[in-house]
This record gives C-alpha cells, sequence and structure tokens, in this order.
C-alpha cells in the first residue's frame, strides 16, 4: 500500500515507538492522527508535523470508541493503524506471600490484549468501507514483544498478553483477507523507550550482551522502519515480526 495520501492512526502515538511511526507515516506523505493519554504529549507531537492529536486511555474502551471515531471522521477515512500502547507488571506466578492477584492479571490484559483488539475490531470496520487500491483496503499493525515467545520471571501476565497479540494476528488476518485488509505484530525486544528510561547500565547491558548484532538496545525509529515496510509489502501478512537483533531472553 502506498503511503502518501492515507489516512493513519497510532495509538501510543506520543512517545516512543508510537511516536517514531507517527512521524515517519506523516514523513510519507499520510495524514496521520496520534491517540494517546491526556497528560501525554500528544498535542505537541503531532503538532510537529501537521497531525492531530486525539485523548485517548485504552482501558476506557467507550472512551476509545469514540476517540476513533472522531480521528477517523476528521481524517475523512483510515487505511493504517498502529497501535503500540501497552505495559505491564512485574509479579511471579507464586511468591511467599501468595500466588500471584487477578487484578493485576486482569488489568495487564485488558492494558494490552483487550485494549488492542477493541482498536483493531474497530479499525478494521472503517478499512473495509475504503476503495481497494489493488485489493487492498488497509493494514493493522499491532505491537507484541520477545516476551511472547520466551518471557522471563516475573512477566507471566505481560507474557500472556503480548502472545495474545502475536497469536492473534493470523486469525484475524484470515478474519479480514476478503476484505483486503492485513494484520501483522512487531515483537521488539529492549528499545531505547519511555519504559527503559529508568534503567541504569548495570541492569541493561546484561539484558543486551546476548544479542547476535547490534549489541545496543533498538531504537524508536528501527520499529518506525519496520512498520512502514510492512505497509508498503502487501505480501506481509498474517505474521508477528520480531525486531530484536538476534536477543533471546534467559530467565531472569
Amino acid at each position: 500500500m502506498e503511503i502518501q495520501g492515507k489516512k493513519a492512526i497510532v495509538v501510543g502515538g506520543a512517545s516512543g515507538m508510537g511516536r517514531a511511526t507517527a512521524q515517519a507515516l506523516a514523513k510519507g506523505g499520510a495524514d496521520v492522527a496520534v491517540l494517546d493519554r491526556p497528560t501525554s504529549a500528544g498535542a505537541e507531537v503531532a503538532a510537529e508535523f501537521g497531525g492531530t492529536f486525539y485523548e485517548c486511555d485504552v482501558t476506557d474502551f467507550d472512551g476509545t470508541e469514540r476517540a476513533l471515531h472522531d480521528a477517523v471522521a476528521a481524517l475523512g477515512g483510515l487505511h493504517i493503524a498502529v497501535t503500540t500502547a501497552g505495559g505491564g507488571a512485574a509479579k511471579r506466578t507464586l511468591t511467599k506471600e501468595g500466588p500471584h492477584d487477578l487484578e493485576t492479571f486482569r488489568r495487564v490484559l485488558d492494558l494490552n490484549v483487550v485494549a488492542t483488539f477493541n482498536i483493531n475490531r474497530l479499525s478494521a470496520d472503517y478499512m473495509s468501507r475504503n476503495e481497494p487500491e489493488d485489493d487492498e483496503r488497509g493494514v493493522i499493525i499491532n505491537t507484541a514483544s520477545i516476551a511472547a515467545f520466551e518471557g522471563q520471571i516475573g512477566q507471566v501476565s505481560y507474557t500472556a498478553a503480548k502472545a495474545a497479540i502475536a497469536g492473534m494476528s493470523l486469525t484475524m488476518a484470515r478474519d479480514l483477507g476478503s476484505l483486503g485488509i492485513r494484520v501483522l505484530a512487531i515483537a521488539p525486544s529492549l528499545f531505547a523507550t519511555g519504559g527503559t528510561a529508568k534503567m541504569d547500565d548495570s541492569r541493561i547491558a546484561p539484558l543486551i550482551a546476548g544479542n547476535a548484532f547490534p549489541k545496543r538496545m533498538g531504537r524508536p525509529e528501527e520499529y518506525a522502519k519496520l512498520a512502514l515496510a510492512i505497509v508498503d509489502n502487501p505480501m506481509l501478512n498474517g505474521q508477528c515480526l520480531r525486531l530484536d537483533a538476534g536477543m533471546r531472553f534467559g530467565p531472569k
């Protein structure tokens, strides 16, 4: 799908990989709406490239539906949807204090899985109304993690959530294939984003030591490059692509 002239939303687009993707899409000629939390820098980020900003807490599912409706109405359609919002919690399945609480587990799944699916189902509906371009109507890109495949100790809720995002790619792609809508996920390793900003070098070093190459954290613009490559290549569909420098998480 050609990016020039397309309508795009980036959920979580105020920072990190989402911000880099929103900027890259805009540079490629897309009209871009940034959806992010009210406390985010979304308005400033969108203003940098002439985009629009909509306040959105992805765990407020009805509120997300309203924000998405407003964004698509202002854009005049939707061809590309990128979702990077998410997060986790550090808790083991069982500790001396007792079993992992269900409230935290549910919260992490709501933030990642339910929120992502909510955005996907709504985006697919808007995309289905497009006139096809080479039989294609839209592209949905979600964000998983390599934790989906080798989650570390204490990542059980995060691993379950990201594995679900990776796992639903093929089924959703099959659901939407007759409409010309592609669905993929990107599974980054450790990236230099707001979530890693508080990690010092002593904690980062052992995590990236196992990288094949390069031996560093990923950069947000490298996520954006892959997102744009996905949009551009119609044969990419129904899978979760690792973006990890050959990293494999160990147990800790």
